[in-house]
């Protein structure tokens, strides 16, 4: 009589495996690739939103699930072992298989809520938004307010969002290959001025006034290392200095007590939200444009996605949104994207 399949090695996939009925959490494996990317724990970490030591304990977790060392750690740097290596292949398929299941049980018809996140109130995305439950009112389209689309793909790529907006080619390449998107709009950029601030009185500021000026834009938040990296694209040879990281202001009047107390010119864009105490001029000489993109987990299947995509081209087409000014800058990797070439 044979002998149960499962006392036999199994040696096709190169590694250990004589591990029947365990369970491989694919988020261990998730971590991993993650690690490989970054090379580094710390970046690693905050990039998935976990505490380094955390990560550290996951990865020691999946050494000893595969009975395999994975890195080799130095004070220094994180590289791959070669077991760790020829795992690369066998975790992005998992999950990549783990994603389509989800996607195709994401596509249960109008009864499941799509959760959108439109950033803040107030700006394009919460037009689409109110465009597309105009065009599929027998959808729940649910908003959400996360702080910037880097934060907001690790959501959607979790399953715990469906769709965001925001500039995609400032995300990770490895985390743009899991997403779609669609242009929805070259944003013109403005910056927020402190009331009394001296260039407070101009219709317009022009980039050449900001010389000197240390702006904020975000540095030290993962969850909008997009827009950081857009902001130091335009600075680049404008002697325009980026604001150090500083605690995140939420809300409202946290962020106007932070502009009074600071005095930083902040960098947004011409639809953010009014407040008081503080004045928004748009920027020019060239005019920046902040790219904009409707982006949802690839494979997700759901009619208020079709409603968000059509909404997003009708409202382009209407108000000229994906028409660049002749004077509009934005970085040359971003014009691949918005092109659909990267």
């Amino acid at each position: 009589m044979p002998a149960p399949a499962d006392r036999f090695p199994d040696r096709s996939s190169g590694f250990p495996s004589g591990l029947p009925h365990r369970h491989l959490d694919p988020r261990l494996l998730r971590g991993f690739l993650v690690v490989v990317e970054e090379l580094h724990f710390t970046r690693a970490a905050a990039r998935l939103y976990v505490a380094q030591q955390a990560l550290s304990r996951d990865i020691r977790r999946l050494e000893r699930e595969l009975g395999a060392e994975l890195f080799v750690r130095t004070t220094r740097q994180v590289t791959p072992t070669a077991d760790g290596e020829r795992l690369v292949p066998y975790a992005r398929r998992v999950l990549e298989a783990q994603d389509a299941l989800l996607a195709a049980f994401a596509g249960d018809g109008p009864e499941r809520p799509l959760l959108v996140d439109v950033n803040s109130p107030g700006l394009v995305s919460g037009r689409v938004l109110d465009r597309a439950r105009a065009l599929a009112p027998e959808c729940e389209l649910m908003a959400r307010f996360e702080s910037g689309l880097t934060g907001a793909a690790g959501e959607i790529l979790a399953g715990r969002l469906d769709a965001s907006f925001g500039r995609f080619a400032g995300l990770d390449p490895a985390v743009r290959a899991r997403l779609e998107q669609q242009p929805v709009r070259y944003e013109p950029m403005a910056v927020v001025l402190p009331e009394g601030h001296h260039l407070a009185g101009l219709d317009a500021v022009p980039l050449d006034a900001l010389a000197g000026e240390t702006v904020y834009a975000g540095a030290g938040n993962p969850r909008t290392r997009e827009w950081t990296d857009l902001a130091l694209h335009l600075f680049e040879g404008r002697g325009i200095a980026l604001a150090p990281p500083a605690p995140v202001a939420v809300g409202a009047d946290e962020f106007r007590r932070v502009m009074a107390k600071k005095r930083n010119p902040v960098l947004a864009v011409v639809d953010f939200p009014a407040m008081s105490e503080t004045v928004r001029k748009p920027l020019v000489g060239p005019v920046p444009l902040s790219p904009v993109s409707l982006v949802w987990r690839k494979g997700l299947v759901h009619p208020g996605i079709d409603a968000l995509r059509r909404a997003a081209g009708e409202l382009a087409a209407e108000e000229g949104w994906l028409r660049r000014p002749a004077d509009g800058w934005i970085p040359a990797s971003d014009e691949l994207v918005m092109a659909g070439q990267d």
